[in-house]
This record gives structure tokens, C-alpha cells and sequence, in this order.
């Protein structure tokens, strides 16, 4: 568990359904505090009673869900998934839709990215110079921004990476930030709507 900024917690977790390291996030930063596609840190459930209790849970699509009712069971958090995704939760979890372009709460708005998938979502907060929390649209690699293989991306990938840049370009236009919080990959602090960017220029047209 490391404070990647102020009131902005990271850390990984080994998940065995996928093999590999994932990535979540606790901001306390919010009011209330919030969990980003959160699995249970080493440092176990109770530790968040001790820095605020998360209120507010978000998965950044439907496959994120992870230890969401871990925590809900333990903190009464609601969790949230775009309304798209809500076709997933067949075994009583209780999870609340929302649309795009919705403000969260916790002062979280909700970016469409879809392309992926309908529900994929980026979430983005204002503060600390701002901060865009992505699920499986972007990946970082050994430091190196990316998509997740092809083989993930249905039957037309190309057509899925073009909805993709397309979607980022939009919100590079409209949102100010310098931080990118990643769930497959290390959060990347400063200089991410540059890093971003460039990405996005090195993209096939």
C-alpha cells in the first residue's frame, strides 16, 4: 500500500483467475472516500477503518468487480457499474448503474470509453492537478502505454483501437490531468496527459 499523492493509495495484488498483477486504488482524497476496482491489499480489510471507511466502490467495467462485496460487506459501500454492465451480476450482488457522463459520487465523473467493451468506463477526478483512472482501455507494460492483446478485442481489433483513440483524443481535449491510475499496469504520476498523447500520435491512423 503506498500514498501515490495526497489522499491517493495504490496497490497490486497477485489474481489468480488471469494469472498476473493487478492494480487498485483507495482515495480518501474524496469526500466521501472511494475504492477503484479494489481486491483486498495485503494489509487486509480492516486497514481502511483506521484511514476512512470507503463509502463508494467502482469498478471501471464489469469484469472489475473483483473483492467489491468484500468490501461492501464489511464497510456498507455501494458499488457501481455503468448500466451496460449490470447484465454480469446474476448471483445477488447489489450493484447500482450509471450513464456516462454522470458525477459520481465522491465528485467522480464517469467517461465514456466503450469501444472495448459498452460499460468500459474511465473515471476522472479533478484533484491533485487530476487524475483519469483507467480499467482494461490502456494497459502500461515495463513503463510503456498499450491495449491488451488482440485476442481480447473481439473479432475486429483494429476497428476496437481506432474507438479507442478516438475516445482518448476526445477526453485529452476536454480534461486536464497529469496522472493516469491504471488497473493492469503501475499508476503513472506526472506528465501522463503528455505520455498519453504520444501514445495516441503512435497509433495507426
Amino acid at each position: 500500500m503506498k500514498e501515490i499523492l495526497p489522499g491517493v493509495f495504490h496497490w497490486k495484488t497477485f489474481h489468480e483467475g488471469i494469472q498476473a498483477y493487478v492494480h487498485s486504488y483507495y482515495i480518501n482524497a474524496t469526500d466521501p472516500p472511494v475504492l477503484i476496482d479494489p481486491r483486498v491489499p495485503a494489509q487486509g480489510i480492516g486497514w481502511f477503518a483506521a484511514h476512512g471507511a470507503p463509502q463508494h466502490i467502482y469498478p471501471t467495467n464489469r469484469h472489475h468487480y473483483r473483492h467489491s462485496d468484500r468490501f461492501a460487506a464489511r464497510y456498507g459501500a455501494e458499488v457501481w457499474c455503468h448500466k451496460d454492465g449490470l447484465y454480469e451480476f446474476t448471483a445477488g450482488e447489489k450493484v447500482k448503474g450509471f450513464s456516462h457522463g454522470k458525477e459520481l459520487p465522491g465528485g467522480i465523473l464517469a467517461l465514456k470509453v466503450g469501444a472495448l467493451c459498452p460499460e468500459e468506463t474511465a473515471l476522472y477526478l479533478s484533484l491533485n492537478g487530476g487524475l483519469l483512472s483507467l480499467g482494461d482501455a490502456i494497459v502500461r507494460d515495463r513503463g510503456k502505454l498499450g491495449f491488451v492483446p488482440d485476442a481480447y478485442m473481439g473479432d475486429d481489433p483494429k476497428g476496437v483501437k481506432r474507438g479507442l483513440q478516438k475516445a482518448f483524443r476526445q477526453h485529452l481535449r476536454e480534461r486536464e490531468f497529469d496522472h493516469l491510475l491504471f488497473a493492469h499496469g503501475a499508476p503513472l504520476i506526472g506528465g501522463a496527459r503528455h505520455a498519453l498523447d504520444l501514445f495516441l500520435q503512435g497509433m495507426e491512423p
